[in-house]
């Protein structure tokens, strides 16, 4: 009876116990944990009353050694209840614990207890880091060890590109010094190979263009083809002729197109480039074009380069289109001419516009200088191990034979290039971007809406020089027309889904 009564006086004390905890603790967390007490409490009141009775029924029994065996016999048979009392107590003790530890840790100062749990998360949250920072190296070495990147160089062969054309540039202006050809400036880099994330490395064409500035004697005024036209993308270029009878006294320059006879001009200067190269009073894409190929097999032979490389030129309407090889290597490269708008990166280019038919005399606005410096400019900014450019580029070879232009997804990746700071693009993180390009395409594709990088954008970074009525334009809508067509939405949108598929696939397997 004594050891029944300090059992009870025992759990007494405990549930007790269970009453003094922190008022720190969430409110939920300790009524359960009193309920369960009160319950574990009450279970073992009822065990111990059950034992206490039949104890009681053993001992009216007569004092036998045959009484105390059977009084042991039956105390076993109650073994059941001894393991679980002790469970329950062990139980009991292990939540009085809990919250007793909850009292102590609450009646230290709140500023104590404060610091603590912010370093305890602070820790977690770098052991969590740490965990997931070794995921994501495993998975980019994976990355990088299977899938199958270019293994061109694309930066220095572009370099290499990029001297060859000037210096064919300047073997040109020696040969075109007496004539009325456009002046050819030095060339810049564009496109995707210059750019860093050429999606084919099999079939990989090296553009640059070659600005055009009027000869002695002209003048070039870009006109709208269609005024009003919304937004103003297609151009045409008169030509128009200027007097230099002041320069051609003061420096025995060339002689006058608008004031000498035409006979003295065809005898010892040639036409103008009204003449020539031009189809009324504008200038012609296609007649300029095919001059530049007659001048390039003219002044290959001047080059150094003639005698390491072979050149085969290439058909192509509006550009210079051509291949240099030696032994085992080629390179394709395609001259597009544009003429300057002021001092801007923007030019009218001899590009053709997306229409079915492109006019000859047809000059298409274009920002693939703008775009090959805003990527030049990231990728100097970036950090090491930046994989933006990575991304790019597996996006695009997934693309491959889909309805997306890879247009489109260079300009989803400049728009998040534009507001994701360039930390973030850390190959490290490799799986996150590619995930962000996916949602903002996905997002666009349901919007019926991608903005045109560079129409009203009030975030392009200053080293970048856009002529005003560029950055006064209203933003366009390159998805227009999934916005004027729900079919074409509905088959983009299956699209996607492909494109998402390949890319998996592309991930998983390396291809």
């Amino acid at each position: 009876m004594a050891v029944t009564n300090l059992s009870l006086w025992v759990l007494q004390q405990l549930i007790l116990n269970v009453h003094v905890v922190s008022d720190e603790m969430d409110e939920a967390t300790r009524d359960r944990m009193e309920h369960r007490a009160k319950q574990l409490s009450r279970e073992m009141t009822r065990l111990l009353q059950e034992l206490e009775q039949k104890s009681q029924e053993q001992r009216s029994k007569e004092q036998t050694p045959v009484a105390w065996r059977g009084l042991l016999f039956a105390a076993l048979q109650h073994w059941q209840f001894w393991a679980i009392a002790g469970m329950l107590l062990l139980l009991i003790l292990w939540l009085c614990w809990c919250l007793r530890r909850s009292h102590e840790e609450g009646s230290s100062s709140e500023e104590d207890s404060s610091n603590s749990s912010s370093r305890e998360e602070e820790e977690r949250e770098e052991q969590n880091e740490e965990e997931e920072s070794e995921y994501t190296k495993d998975l980019t070495r994976h990355f990088e060890e299977h899938i199958q990147w270019p293994n061109q160089n694309l930066f220095t062969v572009s370099e290499s590109v990029r001297s060859l054309v000037n210096a064919f540039i300047l073997a040109a202006r020696q040969v075109l010094s007496d004539s009325s050809f456009p002046v050819l400036e030095p060339c810049f880099g564009i496109g995707s190979a210059h750019e860093g994330w050429s999606p084919d490395e099999e079939n990989i064409i090296y553009q640059v263009l070659v600005p055009l500035g009027p000869p002695s004697g002209h003048t070039f005024l870009p006109e709208l083809c269609s005024p009003g036209q919304v937004p103003e993308r297609n151009f045409r270029i008169r030509v128009e002729l200027q007097c230099t009878c002041q320069a051609e006294q003061l420096e025995g320059g060339m002689l006058c197109f608008l004031h000498h006879d035409h006979e003295e001009l065809r005898m010892y200067q040639g036409r103008s480039l009204l003449q020539t190269l031009c189809t009324g009073s504008y200038l012609d894409v296609e007649k300029t074009a095919c001059r530049l190929h007659g001048l390039v097999k003219a002044c290959w032979v001047l080059l150094p380069y003639s005698h390491q490389w072979r050149l085969t030129m290439l058909p192509y309407s509006r550009s210079c289109k051509f291949k240099i090889a030696r032994a085992e290597k080629e390179a394709i490269i395609e001259i597009m001419l544009g003429v300057q708008q002021g001092d801007s990166d923007i030019f009218l280019s001899s590009q053709a516009s997306e229409a079915i038919f492109t006019p000859s005399t047809t000059w298409t606005l274009s920002c693939a200088v703008a775009e090959a410096k805003f990527f030049e400019l990231m990728t100097r900014q970036a950090p090491d191990g930046s994989f933006h450019l990575r991304c790019l580029q597996l996006c695009a070879r997934a693309l491959v034979g889909t309805g997306f232009s890879s247009c489109t997804l260079k300009t989803v990746v400049m728009h998040l290039l534009n507001t994701t700071p360039l930390s973030g693009w850390h190959k490290t993180r490799f799986l996150l971007r590619l995930d962000d390009i996916m949602r903002y395409l996905c997002h666009c594709l349901e919007e019926k809406r991608l903005d045109h990088f560079f129409f009203g954008n009030e975030k392009i970074p200053e080293e970048i020089i856009l002529p005003p009525a560029l950055q006064r334009a209203e933003p366009f809508n390159l998805f227009q027309h999934l916005a004027q067509d729900p079919d074409a939405q509905a088959e983009a949108m299956r699209q996607f889904m492909d494109l998402q598929d390949r890319l998996t696939r592309m991930l998983t397997y390396g291809h």
